[in-house]
């Protein structure tokens, strides 16, 4: 181990090269994890979202149409989604 060290700290170049790999790979680290909690954080959000309009509709202060577009409204569609549902409005 020490002579692993010696080596990259001996080649300014080298040292460098590892000194820019590293940070690079603790900044992609850092990404993965909060676009991980993020995503887990708007998951969480949705549900939640959910069961309050569900809450709504079982004690009939909303109706399940309304209920139903307000759940649609909040799940934007891709553009291969839209595709689809657009060939199969117009069959």
């Amino acid at each position: 181990m020490e002579s692993i060290l010696h080596n990259i700290t001996s080649d300014k170049g080298m040292f460098t090269i590892f000194i820019i790999f590293g940070v690079g790979g603790v900044i992609a680290i850092i990404g993965i994890i909060f676009g991980s909690i993020k995503g887990t954080a708007e998951t969480k959000e949705r549900e939640k979202s959910r069961r309050e309009i569900a809450a709504y509709i079982a004690e009939g202060s909303m109706s399940a149409a309304d209920g139903e577009r307000l759940m649609k409204a909040g799940n934007p569609k891709t553009a291969s989604e839209l595709a689809i549902e657009q060939q199969a409005q117009h069959a």
